[in-house]
């Protein structure tokens, strides 16, 4: 039988990588919460709902990162990053693709640390699974503002 080697997760990298991302993602919860109850005009009309629940979203997936980091034995971040209020609908659209898409690259750059152990590949699935909503989430965003 042949030895397999394996790819350890590189722990330190990982847990200064979700603690990178921790603020970004708080960030992302308090943004729809802010651009959801501050847009305005019967275009908009709609959004709220969707962002009440991509707040919500946005918090289970901080409590899941805060778990794993925890987990390897280190300290979560607690502060956000800032949020920005945008009376224009347009400009509040547009901030949030940005954030959230400096959210998505912040995620993504823990994967090449996770390794390929058996907890290395739940980590890297959860990473996944969050980058995949949150990139669906600046999809509908797009869409939203008539962006391209």
């Amino acid at each position: 039988m042949t030895e397999q080697k394996t790819d350890p997760m590189e722990v330190d990298e990982v847990v200064d990588g979700l603690n990178a991302a921790l603020p970004l993602q708080f960030r992302s919860a308090m943004g729809y919460t802010v651009v959801g109850g501050g847009l305005t005009g019967v275009a908009f009309h709609g959004l709220a709902a969707d962002f009440r629940r991509y707040a919500h979203e946005e918090l289970d997936s901080a409590r899941h990162l805060i778990e794993k980091v925890v987990t390897l034995g280190g300290e979560p971040v607690v502060e956000a990053a800032p949020v920005e209020y945008h009376d224009d609908p347009h400009a509040a659209l547009r901030w949030l693709i940005e954030v959230e898409t400096e959210c998505i690259e912040a995620l993504h750059a823990v994967i090449p640390h996770t390794g390929q152990e058996g907890r290395s590949e739940a980590l890297e699935h959860r990473l996944e699974h969050v980058i995949m909503r949150k990139q669906e989430q600046v999809d509908a965003l797009i869409r939203a503002a008539g962006a391209t």
